[in-house]
Formats: structure tokens, C-alpha cells, sequence
């Protein structure tokens, strides 16, 4: 597993949102009522930037069909055919960085 750095802690605040690529995963990085959050940055059921959503009460909502995803876990929060959960990741703290482990 490899370390990689999203952002300076800093840097974070209520209402950051910022897309990351690394290798071929899409995330997206958001701080909302003081937690931080890692979620693949296109909803799982048609591909929608989720940076476009919108995030309230610890949910996610697709800007696209209205499907909403727990931030803590990914777990879609109605019932939705064809629609897998939300990848999520846990975030690692590193001096004055956030970021996330991933496999070499």
C-alpha cells in the first residue's frame, strides 16, 4: 500500500470539494459539517459527476436520477435497480496532509 496526499488541512474547510485522479480512479475529496470524506467522484448508476451533486445530513445526492449515498459507507438510501453502491475510501492523516492508502 502507497500513501498518496490529497491536501494540506489547511486547506480544509465547509464546503471543499475537489476532484483527485490517481492512476485510474476518479475521487472526490468534500468536507461537509465538519467531517471529510473520499467517494469515487461519478455516481455508480450512469457515470454523473457527483461534483455536481449535492451534499446534506451526511448524504449524497446525484444531480442526474436523485440517488442519494451515505458518505459514511457508500450505501445507496432507497431502493435502485441496477445501481451498486458508492465507493468510498478511508481517509489517512499524515502530518499536515489528508490522503488515502491504495494498493502499488
Amino acid at each position: 500500500m502507497r500513501f498518496y496526499p490529497l491536501e494540506k488541512m489547511m486547506n480544509l474547510e465547509d464546503g471543499y470539494t475537489r476532484q483527485f485522479k490517481i492512476d485510474a480512479l476518479q475521487l472526490l475529496l468534500v468536507q461537509r459539517e465538519g467531517s471529510v470524506h473520499l467517494l469515487e467522484a461519478a455516481c455508480p448508476h450512469r457515470g454523473h459527476p457527483l461534483s455536481e451533486g449535492e451534499i446534506a445530513d451526511g448524504v449524497m445526492r446525484c444531480p442526474r436520477h436523485n440517488y442519494r449515498f451515505s458518505l459514511q459507507d457508500g450505501t445507496p438510501l432507497q431502493q435502485v435497480e441496477h445501481c451498486r453502491a458508492l465507493r468510498v475510501w478511508p481517509l489517512v492523516y499524515e502530518g499536515n496532509e489528508i490522503g488515502v492508502m491504495l494498493p502499488d
